[in-house]
């Protein structure tokens, strides 16, 4: 458990009201409710609301599996199709044979070979694929056979969602099977290894050794960087904790700041200090120099005394006592807010609860990169069905037979890399273990191996309510700490923002949020991915980014009459932000106030805790 901060911060727990917990069946929809909602979306929410109705029940989990291998039974690739791919096939893989023995020297007075052409895929630009005929030719079939297995996949008839998952273990399969990732077919390893008389691949196995000891594959060489030392440096203090959370304060960069401050929610599946990796790329570093008295939550990472943790739980003692805080410490009755993906999720969740009570403290809403529709989760649904998320409640839910468990953040974390496998696996098991490289010092991906984990039955309700249900968006399907949720009833200005590049939240998905707030949205679009396009700094004068004033009924309309921009989106939020800061005030000297007193400097101890 943590530590008490202070007698005082105790007996105000103390003090304080006991969250309202909800019975899980009270937080799904009613009957009736889930009818209308099945009416609306179609077949797969009438399917959602039927599975619903037994949520532990084992018929309603074989239903889910019976229904899944009748899917996958039903597929078929059309016959024409198959000959087709088969000519192709036939064709190219001639073509290529006879390419390669064009490549094999002769003797004599003949002509030389033509130089061979590049394969034209990065895992085979070295010369040693193309020295090698052998070599090339494998690569080059091994290419064509990859195409040819997508393509069948590709043109198989039926459930669109089983299609898209056997698409997925195709692609996961072809991969795999690269010959760049066995040390017997690639070249360019073989030729190190005996260039360094087997040195390389004796560092090859301690790098293999020394990431089974760790848990998880080195992607970048994380000795290099320390939370606090080179990463995580804005300077802070921890100005109020809990079992959640460490409430960080940041000291002032200006004379004068706004007098509405701004807390930042950074998703809980990930440390906080994607937010602030460099000085340079640091987010929380810009907003302050901004002149914002700007807060972050630091989430614990949850160990097993908080495996019993729920959604509730953290809405309530989390977010909306961060909120709480902010304004107790500030005396600002609103203030500004912003939400990183599933942070951004959790920081909506809390708005519709207070605003259900009565109370609008949020002047206005940043959400980055944001579910709070999840109607296009892009590749992650695939991941969901009913089936899938009984799997997990039965397993690590509130009511599992063995009580709740933790999600591992090693299991995310594979998961997430697995999304991107030849970048984020196979690209570092070559050059961690077949050539004996150390990986190169790159602070977002030391971050991204810094997993955290999730206690189960929260992570079960997210699952069920969001991903399968999608009943975050629907007004009163659901209850949180005792309230009917409804998110139109958040009033402040909103501004939403999307990368376009984005797998885990496709750009779409978060547009969708401008439809269901209540107050003024701005959408703006940015190039690049879920990481990436959230992180660029406008000095770094890097990609770009869309906008468009005028409303659209939906995503491809706003970006068919969008503008496009250079360079990053923050310089045009941080002047949108401005408009919501109010007076100037003379910066505070010290961090904390009204009772809550710096316990340590930032980034504090919860961010250290490893997983």
């Amino acid at each position: 458990m943590a530590r008490s901060s202070a007698t005082k911060t105790a007996a105000r727990k103390a003090a304080r009201p006991a969250p309202r917990r909800v019975p899980r069946a009270v937080a799904r929809p009613a009957s009736a409710e889930a009818a209308e909602a099945a009416e609306a979306t179609g077949a797969r929410a009438a399917e959602h609301a039927q599975a619903a109705a037994h949520p532990h029940g084992p018929e309603a989990f074989g239903a889910a599996i019976g229904g899944f291998l009748n899917s996958l039974g039903g597929l078929q690739l059309p016959q024409a199709r198959l000959s087709e791919l088969q000519d192709q096939y036939v064709n190219q893989a001639a073509a290529l044979w006879n390419g390669a023995v064009d490549q094999i020297p002769v003797g004599g007075d003949e002509a030389p070979a033509p130089a061979p052409k590049p394969i034209g895929d990065r895992r085979f630009a070295a010369e040693d694929w193309l020295k090698n005929p052998a070599s090339a030719f494998t690569a080059q079939l091994y290419l064509l056979n990859a195409k040819t297995l997508t393509q069948m996949a590709d043109s198989l008839q039926g459930d669109e969602k089983t299609r898209a998952r056997v698409r997925f273990a195709v692609q996961q399969f072809v991969d795999a099977a690269s010959p760049s990732n066995y040390l017997a077919l690639n070249p360019e390893a073989q030729r190190k290894a005996i260039a360094t008389q087997g040195e390389s691949l004796t560092q090859g196995l301690q790098h293999l050794w020394s990431d089974v000891q760790q848990g998880h594959l080195s992607q970048t060489d994380e000795s290099v960087f320390e939370v606090g030392r080179n990463v995580a440096t804005t300077e802070g203090a921890v100005v109020f904790e809990n079992e959640y959370l460490q409430l960080i304060e940041y000291k002032p960069l200006t004379p004068k700041v706004h007098a509405r401050p701004m807390l930042f929610v950074p998703p809980c599946i990930n440390k906080y200090y994607i937010l602030d990796l460099q000085p340079e790329n640091s987010l929380i570093r810009h907003t302050v120099s901004e002149g914002h008295r700007t807060f972050v939550v630091s989430w614990r990472n949850p160990d097993e005394s908080m495996q019993a943790l729920t959604w509730d739980d953290y809405i309530e003692n989390a977010v909306i006592r961060a909120i709480d805080v902010v304004q107790e410490i500030t005396g600002a009755k609103t203030i500004n807010t912003l939400g990183f993906c599933v942070g951004g999720t959790l920081l909506a969740t809390a708005l519709g609860v207070l605003a259900a009570r009565g109370r609008q403290p949020a002047e206005s809403v940043t959400l980055l990169t944001t579910f709070i529709d999840f109607s296009n989760t892009g590749i992650l649904d695939i991941f969901v069905d009913e089936a899938s998320v009984q799997l997990r409640e039965m397993t690590i839910g509130a009511d599992a037979p063995n009580g709740p468990k933790l999600l591992k953040g090693s299991e995310l974390a594979s998961t997430f890399s697995f999304l991107r496998p030849n970048d984020l696996v196979w690209n570092y098991v070559v050059g961690n273990y077949l050539k004996g490289d150390k990986p190169p010092a790159f602070d977002l991906l030391y971050w991204n191996s810094d997993a955290t984990n999730m206690p189960g039955p929260m992570y079960c309700w997210y699952l069920r309510n969001t991903y399968l249900d999608n009943a975050l968006r629907q007004p009163g399907a659901l209850t949180v700490c005792g309230e009917k949720l409804d998110l139109s009833k958040i009033k402040a200005p909103a501004f939403v923002y999307g990368s376009r590049e984005d797998h885990i939240v496709p750009w779409k998905g978060a547009w969708e949020s401008t439809q269901i707030l209540g107050g003024k949205t701005r959408f703006v679009l940015g190039a690049s991915g879920h990481i990436a396009g959230v992180i660029n700094p406008p000095k770094a004068n890097k990609r770009s980014h869309w906008t468009n004033e005028k409303p659209a009924v939906s995503a491809d309309a706003w970006l068919a009459g969008a503008t496009e921009h250079p360079g990053s989106w923050w310089s045009g939020w941080s002047k949108w932000l401005a408009e919501f800061g109010g007076a100037a005030l003379a910066a505070p000297r010290s961090a904390g106030g009204h009772g809550h007193a710096a316990i340590e400097p930032a980034p504090g101890r919860y961010v250290q805790q490893k997983a």
